[in-house]
């Protein structure tokens, strides 16, 4: 016997809808591409985002078709997304940040046939252009007074593209599991892969990251997402705050510490997420300026691991609430929050930090396990660790065009790549990537743990560690080190920080000084450089 339940399918565009009916007053405030704060509303994007369905409509664009976008945050760039949507089409973000060869690759691997962008990427919009046959529209985020004098076929300004469009154009009619969105990954080993997110995957998990113990959305928050649209949906909010009505703070292209501190303060944002990255250059703005943070309650940090000191700022002298976050594009791309659960709630406060600084528990909708080299099962006893896999109604089932078949098995799981431990309470540690663990002497040496604790020395900036070859060992950490400006450290300093903190085995062998860590296109470290870099390293003890 089946329910007497409505059959509503769970479509993307019914997300702005509902936010320009009950919500349509909230504001989207935008650092434009061109300089000046612009303000609308959900009332208005609403609008503009049908006007923009009509007008891809009209121009021959339908179901299936991939639109890219190459932008940054702001209304415009979403006003795009939902009318995208609204058509069946897929809206296909393009990470700017990419090398000009990995840009074209993925555009000609997804056979996109138009391009939003904003005017910021105009020069290299020029350089990709001729080498990508399959596009035949291209949309400039801008008004005709601001287009870009470049050499692009069919180049066209989104304020005359959606002028004459209608704003009560009917939404397409289509299933719920029809595509909605294509993100690619990074690409670390080999090409990048599609991820291809459906209307029914993107609504679930704008559902799961508005849960008050993950991204806990609400309609009073003023929310600035800082994660670019163009890294997985920028972690759910384009999709959640909408749907709680939450203001959008949307911080464009300028996302050094000292605008993003500007936002902040004269928008008076409740809530923010970004890569770690970005909060060790406003913690360094506001230790210059001596600015505090009076109006934000919470902090999303995701993307890399989050050092404990950035938490521990955060919380100790701001009183901000940080909730660590991991997740992956293939996950659309929430998979574990750092919420502290009721037991928990009674624990000193570096008890707490703890379990702060690990991943995090799954919210309802991801499951996950811990396997050996031969698939078993490991213990959930925060000790064995093994390969990470999870599955889920908001996760990859598999990469567009049959790529990467081996990362998904025949139950539905879906292997990450991370190396992995799981406590008794669920909460979750990344211990390396599988392809970054070190192995020393039969064990395993975690790069990720070392690195978030030299971060916490005063005189350190940023740190990376990797293996480098050992006679004796396999292999032995290399400590990479870039010092904060006007600081001074000497290898002996930063060891005897670590000691005591880490395993005496898992001490670095070495501890070199640079820079500039070398980061990839999603602001994670970029181990390969540094492998390629320092692989032949001698180590002190390798003639031992």
């Amino acid at each position: 016997m089946l329910g007497l339940m409505q059959d509503w399918p769970l479509l993307v565009h019914k997300i702005i809808d509902h936010a320009a009916l009950y919500h349509g007053d909230r504001e989207i405030v935008s650092r434009s591409a061109e300089g000046p704060i612009v303000r609308t509303n959900y009332r208005e994007t609403g609008r503009r985002a049908r006007r923009v369905a009509h007008a891809l409509d009209r121009a021959g664009f339908a179901l299936g078709d991939r639109i890219a976008t190459m932008a940054w945050n702001t209304a415009r760039h979403i006003e795009t997304w939902y009318g995208i949507a609204g058509i069946g089409g897929i809206y296909h973000t393009l990470n700017p940040r990419l090398f000009l060869d990995q840009l074209v690759y993925i555009a000609n691997h997804a056979e996109d046939k138009a391009l939003f962008f904003d005017t910021t990427f105009a020069k290299l919009v020029e350089q990709i252009a001729p080498k990508i046959p399959s596009i035949r529209l291209y949309v400039a985020l801008t008004n005709r007074g601001h287009l870009p004098d470049i050499d692009v076929p069919n180049l066209v300004a989104y304020e005359d593209f959606i002028a004459d469009a209608r704003d009560d154009f009917a939404w397409k009619e289509f299933d719920e599991h029809t595509a909605c969105g294509l993100c690619y990954t990074s690409g670390t080993t080999g090409n990048p892969k599609g991820v291809l997110y459906s209307h029914r995957s993107n609504v679930l998990h704008a559902l799961i990251a508005g849960h008050a113990d993950a991204q806990g959305v609400r309609n009073i928050d003023t929310i600035l997402p800082v994660v670019p649209m163009f890294h997985a949906n920028a972690w759910a909010l384009a999709f959640a705050a909408p749907m709680a009505g939450a203001k959008l703070v949307m911080p464009g292209p300028k996302l050094d510490g000292a605008s993003i501190y500007e936002l902040l303060d004269t928008e008076q944002v409740t809530m923010t997420a970004a890569v770690p990255t970005v909060w060790l250059s406003l913690l360094q703005d506001l230790e210059k300026t001596g600015h505090t943070l009076p109006h934000l309650k919470r902090v999303l940090i995701g993307g890399s691991a989050c050092p404990r000191s950035i938490i521990e700022t955060f919380e100790k002298k701001y009183d901000v609430e940080v909730t660590h976050a991991w997740g992956m594009t293939e996950m659309s791309p929430l998979g574990t929050l750092g919420s502290l659960k009721a037991k928990l709630a009674g624990l000193p406060y570096e008890q707490q930090l703890d379990y702060k600084c690990k991943q995090g528990h799954p919210p309802f909708g991801v499951e996950m396990k811990i396997v050996d080299d031969d698939n078993r099962e490991l213990p959930r006893d925060g000790k064995a660790f093994g390969r990470l896999k999870v599955r889920g109604p908001s996760i990859a089932k598999a990469y567009f065009r049959g790529e990467g078949v081996d990362a998904f098995d025949d139950e539905g799981w879906f292997d990450t790549g991370d190396v992995a431990t799981v406590d008794p309470d669920g909460y979750m540690t990344i211990t390396d990537r599988a392809k970054d663990v070190i192995k020393s002497g039969g064990e395993w040496i975690s790069s990720i743990e070392i690195e978030n604790i030299a971060v916490g020395h005063p005189a350190v900036a940023e740190a990376a560690v990797i293996g480098v070859p050992h006679p004796k060992w396999d292999e032995r950490p290399l400590l990479i080190v870039v010092l904060k400006p006007g600081a001074s450290a000497g290898k002996e300093d930063i060891l005897g920080y670590l000691n005591g903190k880490i395993a005496k085995w898992w001490m670095p062998e070495e501890v070199v000084f640079v820079d500039e860590i070398p980061h990839t296109a999603t602001g994670k470290i970029q181990k390969t450089a540094l492998r390629e870099r320092f692989g032949k390293h001698r180590l002190p003890t390798a003639a031992e």
